[in-house]
């Protein structure tokens, strides 16, 4: 079977692999749509210092269902649509103890600390296949990235009597955009990009700030009557997007973090008490939060093909990432079609 690979920095191919045997707990996929993440973005670039390398990338997934072992319960059956949780859990470290899988110490995301699926075939753990109801499976490669953003409202606690900020209109903010609306709130959407913002208002922003052009500072005030946002959402992971979520957040805030910064951020420290700030990492998401976004992409609200940037074939993949690279900001998804 086909598969990508990224092989080296600013290189990828693809490759020639065996298809993958399933064993009795097990489920045998057939990939239709991977999706490129930013994650995946920086491994191209060398900036990803969690990734294995070379790398199959690939853990937004949109496939159906090939075969499933003798012991898989009768939920899972052959032709249903599926997307993947692409974490791990230990089961041993502190955030497992906690009941917080998502963050377990020792993660090993698919397609950064060990081979993803951007290739025809995947042989999964069945505890891993997610259902998508009647979703087709382009539309389920758009799940994992939207389950970040609605995992990052629920870290912040997010209702309605709140104004929420989210820096950066990427898929992941995207998702927090959303989730912040479904919860009552009055989401200010911020980014360098007039499309993006654009896009934000379609997904229920009520305001937008482009942080090139705008003063943030200004706009805040205006909206929120001088009190600040109540919750910012870092997506971008960036010193100055981290050092404005800091200093735009309201007295008695919520930080919500979910962007990885590349180098260390500093911070007027006194805010952290003087405002006394809750400043919460989010990271990856919950099996909740892959049913909430289902739930919410079943409605058909949701403008998917506005969220797809770029369908490419495999031997197109490459020529794509470039392309990401010389514009990142214009990019929201690009799918990989492996059918």
């Amino acid at each position: 079977m086909k598969a990508v690979q990224i092989t080296g920095l600013q290189k990828m191919e693809v490759i020639d692999l065996d298809k993958p045997q399933y064993g009795a707990n097990d489920v045998l996929i057939r990939l239709h749509y991977v999706g490129f993440c930013g994650s995946d973005l920086n491994t191209y670039l060398g900036r990803n210092t969690m990734a294995k390398m070379p790398v199959i990338p690939g853990h937004e997934v949109g496939a159906v269902i090939e075969a499933v072992g003798e012991n898989v319960p009768d939920i899972l059956k052959p032709g249903m649509a599926v997307t993947v949780n692409p974490y791990t859990n230990c089961g041993k470290c502190a955030s497992c103890r906690n009941g917080r899988v998502n963050a377990c110490k020792d993660n090993q995301t698919l397609g950064v600390q060990r081979d993803g699926v951007m290739c025809e075939y995947a042989v999964l753990p069945w505890e891993k296949i997610i259902t998508a109801g009647n979703l087709d499976p382009r539309t389920c490669a758009l799940i994992e990235p939207m389950s970040v953003g609605f995992h990052a409202v629920s870290r912040a606690e997010v209702s309605d009597i709140d104004f929420v900020m989210v820096i950066g209109c990427g898929m992941v903010g995207m998702g927090a955009i959303v989730r912040s609306v479904q919860r009552g709130a009055t989401v200010i959407a911020a980014d360098i990009d007039d499309e993006k913002l654009a896009l934000a208002r379609e997904m229920g922003a009520a305001y937008t700030i482009n942080t090139l052009s705008e003063d943030v500072h200004s706009r805040l005030t205006e909206i929120t009557s001088g009190y600040g946002p109540d919750v910012i959402i870092e997506a971008v992971g960036s010193i100055p997007t981290y050092q404005m979520a800091i200093n735009e957040v309201a007295f008695t805030g919520r930080v919500a973090c979910i962007g990885y910064a590349k180098n260390d951020v500093s911070f007027t420290t006194k805010y952290f008490v003087q405002k006394e700030l809750d400043i919460r990492g989010s990271r990856n998401a919950t099996p909740s939060d892959f049913r909430a976004v289902i739930h919410y992409l079943e409605r058909g609200t949701c403008p998917v093909d506005k969220l797809i940037s770029k369908e490419v074939a495999p031997a197109d993949a490459e020529s794509a990432m470039i392309e990401w690279t010389q514009a990142p900001g214009k990019v929201f998804r690009i799918l990989v079609n492996m059918k």
